[in-house]
């Protein structure tokens, strides 16, 4: 055998998520040109990562606050607040689980021609969620200043330990169902269901001690295994309580609830990423 031959790999596979740092340049294109196509033709082009968020925003604090009474039924300080750093959570949530979940299929053509990591196509779909996130957190951050918030390291920190567990979250459900959708077009409906549930699934209306005087204490531990609904609650405690009286409390002590939910994150990962390299090697012949 000839030294040539001993470095040959077998075609089409990887080292999955492994040899991602190798191709970081093509992930930027990759980004770049998910951006492109999104905004082509659009006369507001990234305009609308500000309004459709504040569109929103507007509509749940009317129908919410305003109507329901939601904020004073539940006698949240500064609801606008309280409401808005967690619709830009499942906002993040939703775009990037959907769009990971779309993206083997959405580029069908690339991973017919020419091979390449195939988790480069949901982890720069999950890049392009960030995209439109960040210009939101900056809206949340001018709007709590407003509103009379300050922020403190501790606060900062654990809404940045939430965003990385809702990201590997959202990424391990991409990778999971993205690997599944080339196969079984259900899976994107699935996505769509999850999507519709998040949003209700984490105290962004509602404070979870409204969920607390309602079911067991078995179904809460349930309820805060949801790793949406931890991030939710640390944006929560980041952006939002330094606005109040600083009364909020996590449903337990928020060290051990944001490391069970990494663990459930990364449990998410491991499986996706197993699920996604066990399929990979039939995606071309599928698409």
């Amino acid at each position: 055998m000839t030294a040539e031959s001993e470095i040959v790999s077998h075609p089409g596979k990887s080292r999955g998520l492994l040899d991602v740092p190798h191709y970081l340049y093509l992930l930027d294109l990759l980004v770049k040109k998910e951006v492109r196509i999104r905004y082509r033709g659009s006369w507001l082009g990234m305009a609308w990562t500000y309004v459709k968020p504040l569109t929103q925003f507007i509509v749940f604090y009317v129908a919410m606050d305003v109507f329901m009474g939601m904020g004073r039924a539940g006698n949240i300080q500064v609801y606008p607040v309280y409401l808005f750093s967690g619709v830009i959570v499942t906002n993040f949530f939703t775009e990037a689980f959907g769009n990971c979940t779309r993206s083997i299929l959405g580029n069908s053509g690339l991973i017919q021609k020419i091979y390449l990591p195939r988790e480069l196509f949901p982890l720069a779909s999950l890049r392009v969620a960030f995209v439109h996130f960040f210009p939101q957190l900056v809206v949340l951050i001018i709007g709590a200043a407003l509103m009379g918030w300050r922020p403190d390291i501790k606060g900062l920190l654990i809404a940045f330990a939430g965003l990385v567990s809702i990201c590997l979250f959202a990424f391990g459900l991409g990778l999971l169902f993205g690997s599944i959708n080339v196969f079984y077009r259900d899976a994107e409906n699935i996505t769509d269901l999850v999507a519709m549930i998040s949003v209700w699934a984490a105290p962004c209306f509602y404070t979870w001690q409204m969920v607390a005087a309602h079911v067991p204490w078995w179904v809460l531990e349930i309820y805060y295994a949801n790793p949406i609904a931890i991030c939710v609650e640390s944006f929560h405690r980041g952006f939002w309580w330094g606005a109040t009286d600083r009364t909020f409390q996590f449903a337990g002590a928020w060290p051990i609830r944001i490391g069970e939910s990494l663990l459930v994150s990364l449990l998410f990962l491991i499986i996706g990423e197993l699920t996604f390299k066990h399929l990979e090697g039939r995606f071309a012949q599928e698409i």
